[in-house]
């Protein structure tokens, strides 16, 4: 049986911080996943390039970015794959710049979208939509969120 795979995609080195925090949550659920950086703006040809053969490799696209944050929204554009936008919180505008890049997507590109910084719910998104197609996911996200409620009643 082929295992879930999730494209991690963000726009610059410096947003690899936030999503490490991703890939720990992936990893929790043994979920593979690649890591890539690729630019809306700065390397097109080639995140267009990735966007268009992503649904050899990959189940779903996770697209993190900051500032202008056309990232999800490309990728979006030349993919039938779910892609998730993570908004990465910048020096200007705190992140609002990028959470509204990403949510507001046109008619017919959806982008589902997370909170800024919002990695963790970023992955459990992801484990959610492939739970679809991978249904040993769903014990597994049961499990989880029964251990995250005894920590908060333990507390």
């Amino acid at each position: 049986m082929k295992m879930p795979k999730v494209a991690i995609v963000v726009g610059s080195k410096s947003d690899l911080p936030v999503v490490e925090r991703c890939t720990k949550i992936l990893e929790e659920f043994g979920i593979s996943y690649d890591v890539k950086v690729l630019s809306a703006h700065r390397t097109p040809f080639e995140t267009q390039e990735f966007a268009v053969n992503a649904d050899n490799y990959y189940d779903i696209i996770i697209a993190g970015a900051g500032k202008a944050a056309h990232l999800p929204g490309v990728i979006a554009s030349y993919t039938l794959l779910p892609v998730i936008g993570l908004p990465i919180k910048s020096s200007t505008l705190d992140g609002l710049d990028s959470l509204l890049s990403i949510v507001q997507m046109p008619k017919g590109i959806p982008v589902a979208t997370v909170a800024i910084d919002g990695a963790e719910n970023a992955a459990l998104l992801a484990c959610h939509i492939l739970s679809l197609k991978y249904t040993y996911l769903k014990e597994a996200l049961a499990d989880y969120r029964e251990k995250m409620a005894e920590e908060v009643l333990n507390n």
